[in-house]
Formats: C-alpha cells, sequence, structure tokens
C-alpha cells in the first residue's frame, strides 16, 4: 500500500475523532490538525477520490475499508510508540510528537520487534546479547 505520509495523518485523524466523538466531518480534522479549512476540503477531495473515505450529503465522514486499515495501522504504530518512548522516560508530550514522526517510517519487521519486546515476548532484548554493551 502505497500513501503518502499526509493522507496517513488524516486518515489516523479521522480514526481518532471517530474514536472521541463518533461522528467526523471536515471542520473537527481542521481543528484536531490545525490546517486550514481548504487544505483539509483538498485533502478529503482526495482521500474521497481514492476510495478511502465517504462523506455523506450531510459532511460526516466515514473510513472505506482501505482507509480503515491504514488508519489503524498508523494509530496502532503512534499509541504502542508513545507508550514505549513514555517508558524510557520521555514526556509524553515530546512522545507523541516524536511518534508521531518516527509511525509512518519504520519497517513492518522494526515495528513488530518494537511491539514484541514491548509485550515482553521470546524477541525481547537481552543485555547478554547486546552489541552495545561494550559501549
Amino acid at each position: 500500500m502505497n500513501i503518502h505520509e499526509s493522507a496517513e495523518d488524516y486518515l489516523e485523524a479521522i480514526l481518532k475523532l471517530r474514536e472521541d466523538h463518533g461522528m467526523v466531518r471536515s471542520i473537527d480534522i481542521v481543528h484536531e490538525l490545525g490546517f486550514s479549512k481548504p487544505s483539509v476540503s483538498i485533502a478529503m477531495r482526495n482521500l474521497r477520490e481514492n476510495g478511502y473515505i465517504h462523506m455523506d450529503d450531510d459532511g460526516y465522514i466515514t473510513l472505506l475499508p482501505p482507509g480503515e486499515e491504514i488508519a489503524q495501522r498508523i494509530y496502532d504504530r503512534h499509541k504502542l510508540l508513545t507508550q514505549v518512548f513514555i517508558q524510557l522516560g520521555i514526556s509524553p508530550e515530546t512522545a507523541a510528537a516524536d511518534a508521531c514522526k518516527v509511525e509512518h517510517d519504520l519497517s513492518d519487521e522494526t515495528f513488530e520487534k518494537i511491539k514484541a519486546h514491548a509485550a515482553g515476548g521470546k524477541d525481547n532484548i537481552s543485555c547478554e546479547n547486546c552489541p552495545l554493551k561494550s559501549i
């Protein structure tokens, strides 16, 4: 799935707003992301034309399955990375801001390893095997 980071941010915002408020309109996205109304309008048109969202006659936005999949993937990454960064001692505000930057660029392999590590699974990093131990 090849989609621009800005489109991922819009889809993630729609998902988050839906979880917080139920229904989502473009003006909600304007307030959430701090973008101008024209910018959000153009983005919504592009997402609609590419089959990621549906907008009804009253302006309410629904994620279509491809948009839902992308939004959920990015939002899950954002939440987990924020938690990991906070556990490392980073302030919640900085952790959330940094997670937003990183969530788009991590490979699936790296994210899965971070997720396994955070869960304390078998892929958990051991200090005995750490290549940076001698530093």
